[in-house]
């Protein structure tokens, strides 16, 4: 079954870094994330630097806040904010974490993990349906990486995350260096983890570099993607065919050239792999004022 996700190509992160160069020189690059929370509360240069790029490619929304594993209510607050700016921008996707970031109301600033159980399942894919059914779009859930795991979880990680996806109606933004990081802590393989993630429920990829701390790996975004990462990425488009993908360097962040590189490195086996360099976009509409 075919994905029913947009193919947009390979892309990178829209970082404050980088703005003066994008807006300058407006490069060859098949499209643009964005932070959710970068932009949800600026009506300053950010926001207009982001309306400009949209005009001009594809943007995807993600966000680092939503806390949909929290038993904390949806925050109605941020949901307004967060449709707001879809409404605005009309990005072709809107993404978050599958993870909770804190509380009884504390942002904690991280993403946590959760314990892999039916009972969460169940409670993730209402709070992912009401979500979507306010946003009037469906989202990606990304798999993060993790440090700990719980003993009372029943299903491997990517049970739970299909099991979220085929019950709410949203997707998955797989991150394979997510799973890298994870099968190396946690002792699986992470092939093992690919196969067993419906093509249909696909929606994009992440692809990011990591720091190895000697007995585990710390998922920092501040390095290359790694050999290892890049062989996943290829045995996957060889599987499930092309995917939307994004180049993260969210640390120690290079001049805007070298973030090229690695974007033009994922597109190339994009193109040899799939044969083709032709991104299938959605209509490329202004942003609202």
């Amino acid at each position: 079954m075919a994905s029913h996700w947009p193919t947009i190509g390979c892309g990178v992160g829209l970082r404050t870094e980088h703005y003066e160069t994008i807006t300058r020189d407006w490069p060859s690059m098949d499209w643009f994330e964005a932070i959710s929370e970068n932009f949800m509360d600026s009506a300053g240069r950010p926001l207009h630097v982001l309306e400009q790029v949209r005009q001009r490619y594809p943007v995807a929304l993600h966000g680092v806040s939503l806390s949909i594993g929290s038993t904390d209510p949806l925050n109605p607050s941020y949901l307004q904010r967060l449709k707001a700016l879809a409404d605005r921008i009309d990005p072709a996707i809107v993404s978050d974490h599958l993870c909770w970031t804190g509380v009884d109301g504390q942002n904690l600033h991280d993403l946590l993990p959760l314990p892999f159980t039916e009972e969460a399942v169940q409670h993730i894919a209402g709070r992912v349906e009401q979500v979507q059914a306010f946003l009037g779009r469906r989202i990606l859930l990304e798999n993060v990486s993790t440090y700990v795991t719980y003993r009372h979880s029943t299903m491997p990680e990517w049970e739970f995350l299909t099991a979220i996806a085929q019950r709410s109606g949203c997707g998955i933004l797989l991150d394979l260096n997510n799973i890298y990081v994870n099968a190396y802590n946690h002792q699986f393989d992470p092939y093992d983890y690919l196969r067993h993630i419906p093509r249909e429920l696909v929606g994009q990829f992440h692809l990011a570099g990591h720091t190895d701390c000697g007995g585990y790996l710390f998922d920092t975004h501040s390095a290359p993607v790694i050999e290892p990462v890049w062989a996943m990425y290829r045995w996957a488009l060889q599987h499930w065919g092309p995917v939307t993908t994004l180049i993260e360097w969210d640390e120690s962040i290079p001049p805007f050239a070298r973030l090229v590189e690695e974007a033009d490195k994922a597109r190339a086996i994009y193109v040899e792999v799939c044969g083709t360099d032709q991104p299938v976009s959605p209509p490329l509409a202004s942003p609202r004022r």
